[in-house]
This record gives C-alpha cells, structure tokens and sequence, in this order.
C-alpha cells in the first residue's frame, strides 16, 4: 500500500535551535557580493571572537576554507558556516541586511546576547 508523505524541501539545517538564520534580503546580499567577487568557492563565514566593548564581537567575511567542526547551513542558495566554538553564541540569531536612508548593513538579532554595545557590533 502506497503511503502519502509529506515532502518538504529543507534547508541543511533547520532554523532555530541549532542554528543561524539568514533572511530573505541578507541572503540576496550575500548572492549579489559574491557575484560582484566571480568567485563560486567562498561561503559567508559567521564568527565569535573576543573583543569589542562588551565582552565579544561578531565577525561576518567570505571564507574558501572549511575547519574541522564547521557547521553548514543554506539559504537561498548561499551557504553560511559558523565553527565550532561560535554555534552556542549564534544558536537561533538572525543575520539581515538592512538598506535605509539611516542605516545600511548587515545586523544581527541574537537571543543569546545578554547585553551589547550601544554599536550593535559586539556583545556579552
């Protein structure tokens, strides 16, 4: 007997719990700057290091490599990768891209934050 499933396309990971969110205008960004590149082998990489005014700081860059414990995840046909040591600062944040007369860049809204700086850059 013939079973109906549903068949849902997923992203690698699914959003949430485990992993980065990357929104519908972030992800056309990200397509439009690698394009602008020519370069179909770097992934959008998404970082914790320590520094910034409140503890520690994001960084966002294109990255050809893949480190041991990488995590993958797709959007729109761009791949994000966050190490192994970022995911439990990132776990459910959401990267968009922001274009307004005040304000033009990347943001991150990270429910992780326990506190950040007044310039949205670094947090605790």
């Amino acid at each position: 007997m013939w079973e109906d499933h549903d068949m849902t396309v997923q992203d690698t990971q699914a959003p949430g719990a485990t992993g980065v969110i990357l929104s519908d205008p972030a992800a056309l960004k990200v397509k439009t700057l690698l394009e602008q590149e020519g370069r179909d082998d770097l992934r959008l990489r998404i970082a914790v290091q320590p520094g910034g005014c409140s503890g520690l700081r994001y960084q966002l860059f294109f990255d050809e490599r893949f480190l041991d414990g990488d995590q993958t995840f797709e959007f729109g046909g761009v791949e994000v990768i966050v190490d192994r040591m970022s995911i439990p600062y990132l776990s459910g944040a959401t990267i968009d891209f922001v274009d307004t007369i005040e304000k033009q860049g990347f943001t991150i809204d990270n429910p992780n934050a326990g506190g950040s700086c007044a310039c949205g850059d670094s947090f605790h």
